[in-house]
């Protein structure tokens, strides 16, 4: 049986993608297919590496440092949330807290990283073939938040957040053979999002990224039509969704610590059920 994971991200909010992870790692569940978006490839990666606890002192200890987001970012980067100090400072080999390269390389799980192409607004999904050791651009490009952070270029194309091109990409998943399906969101499941937000911004870009600014204003009713789906697949026993009930005040760039600990707890425990659902016939 191919069983799948998605972490669709949320910024912050990603901190509970880190505790459902954390307690697969401390239980031995194996998925043998995964999809990390934004801020969810980032537990992904950790997750595939084996490295237990690694992004939540990233988002619990790290992001309270000024060099990971901040105005001051802003003004000498042009992007709140640095991808580099993140990603190459922090990541690499020589940093403070490397990601496990030569463990996601021997793990055999088949997994994707999203990305959206500025250009084209089309969902790309990298897979270990575009991940090389201290090149994380994958990470970034998926992580690209609009007007948050400028885009990320690989191989001469510019590639923004992964949840602008397919938020919550479950037909992917079953598409590609899945037979089980464990789908992280980061707010409440009956949430139904709304466009206002993302219209905003979308029109902070739309000279320069028309496409991809489309796909940010689609974005929440996409949104809702994946998680619709999820919900549909779970009826039959095929998926299972989850998310918390409460975000515990954390928000996609909010920094405190004790709310990203209560974020954090709520989904190592909410994951309980996946042991449960993955045993299921």
């Amino acid at each position: 049986m191919k069983t799948g994971v998605i972490d669709v991200g949320g910024g912050m909010r990603g901190i509970y993608g880190t505790g459902v992870f954390d307690y697969c790692l401390d239980n031995g569940i194996n998925f043998g297919y995964g999809i990390g978006i934004s801020a969810g490839s980032a537990n992904l990666a950790s997750y595939v590496g084996g490295q237990r606890g690694r992004n939540y002192v990233f988002y619990r200890d790290y992001s309270s440092r000024k060099e990971y987001m901040g105005l001051g970012e802003f003004l000498h980067h042009h992007s709140f949330l640095n991808l580099d100090y993140i990603y190459s400072t922090l990541s690499n080999s020589d940093g403070e807290n490397p990601l496990n390269f030569d463990g996601i390389m021997k793990n055999p799980m088949e997994w994707y990283v999203a990305g959206t192409n500025a250009i084209t607004g089309e969902a790309r999904y990298f897979d270990r073939n575009d991940i090389k050791r201290d090149d994380y651009s994958i990470l970034k490009a998926s992580s690209a938040i609009p007007v948050v952070c400028e885009p990320q270029y690989i191989d001469n194309v510019p590639y923004f957040d992964g949840a602008l091109g397919n938020p919550v990409p479950v037909k992917k998943a079953f598409d590609d053979g899945c037979d089980k399906l464990v789908l992280i969101l980061t707010k409440p499941e009956s949430l139904i999002q709304t466009p206002d937000n993302e219209k905003i911004l979308a029109k902070m870009f739309q000279s320069k990224y028309p496409k991809a600014a489309r796909q940010l204003e689609l974005r929440a009713e996409r949104y809702n039509e994946g998680v619709a789906l999820a919900q549909e697949y779970a009826k039959d026993g095929k998926a299972i969704i989850i998310s918390p009930d409460d975000t515990c005040g954390v928000d996609t760039l909010v920094k405190n610590k004790s709310s990203l600990q209560k974020l954090y707890e709520k989904g190592y425990e909410d994951a309980e059920k996946i042991s449960s659902f993955l045993s299921e016939n």
